[in-house]
């Protein structure tokens, strides 16, 4: 009877160890990435391609890149930041939260003018923010988040930035931005193209010029508690591969400036 029990002891400590070395196992290949909202449903594809290829699980943390970046600074458990902005990879890189030389960039966006509603023309300028129907304009968070940050740019380019304060409707990020128009809370608003690729034929929209904004350069870098994650390795190459590119650039971006 004794030793039916030291026997089932070995082997439930057995199979204990076994049990969490897998699991320490399934943990090393699991990559947690930060990433704009701009980006989040390409990632989401793009995700599903790289568990099929490596299979390396893939778990997608999405919000302005203000907030991630606060949150980056603060402990946050990331591997990789997408970001929608230069300037938060290079200041995480400086801080030494980067990896040195890790850091590309993975995209580059556009700014579209979007409505819903056919009262609201769009035309080759700004000339519907004079419309006498025009209610709300929804723009992102010019301070968390670069999609904003442009659409601040093109009104005072065009010097409406003072006269529309009273009309203006900020969204945390560019997906909630897209949200106010998509429901009615707004009567148009500025968000990223990329977000119509996936609606195609919904609404009215006008691509911004990009000479009337700082270009939208979406960097990506590695955090320095996945220093020496193969996984986290392993994806920075897969996205930057020609193959996921061009995949990138079909959903509204472009590679190259």
């Amino acid at each position: 009877m004794n030793r039916f029990k030291k026997n089932s002891k070995l082997v439930g400590g057995v199979l204990l160890a076994f049990f969490l070395l897998h699991v320490s196992d399934a943990l090393a290949k699991e990559l947690r990435i930060a990433v704009a909202s701009n980006f989040l449903l390409p990632l989401k594809a793009l995700s599903k391609n790289f568990k099929e290829s490596t299979g390396h699980n893939v778990v997608v943390i999405s919000g302005s890149t203000g907030k991630l970046y606060a949150q980056i600074k603060q402990g946050a458990p990331f591997d990789i930041l997408l970001a929608a902005d230069s300037t938060r990879p290079e200041l995480l890189e400086k801080e030494e939260i980067g990896v040195p030389g890790s850091r590309f960039t993975y995209a580059v966006g556009r700014l579209v003018l979007w409505s819903r509603n056919s009262k609201f023309p769009l035309t080759n300028d700004l000339q519907i923010l004079n419309h006498k129907n025009f209610r709300y304009l929804a723009i992102a968070n010019p301070r968390t988040a670069p999609y904003g940050k442009a659409a601040e740019q093109v009104l005072r380019k065009k010097g409406f930035w003072e006269q529309i304060q009273n009309r203006l409707v900020r969204g945390e990020n560019i997906s909630q931005t897209f949200q106010f128009v998509m429901t009615g809370n707004a009567d148009i608003g500025f968000i990223a193209l990329s977000q119509l690729r996936k609606n195609q034929g919904l609404g009215f929209s006008w691509i911004v010029p990009q000479e009337w904004h700082d270009p939208i350069q979406q960097q990506g870098i590695l955090l320095k508690r996945a220093k020496t994650n193969k996984a986290a390795r392993q994806f920075l190459n897969f996205i930057q591969s020609n193959r996921i590119q061009k995949q990138i650039q079909s959903y509204g971006y472009s590679f190259k400036l």
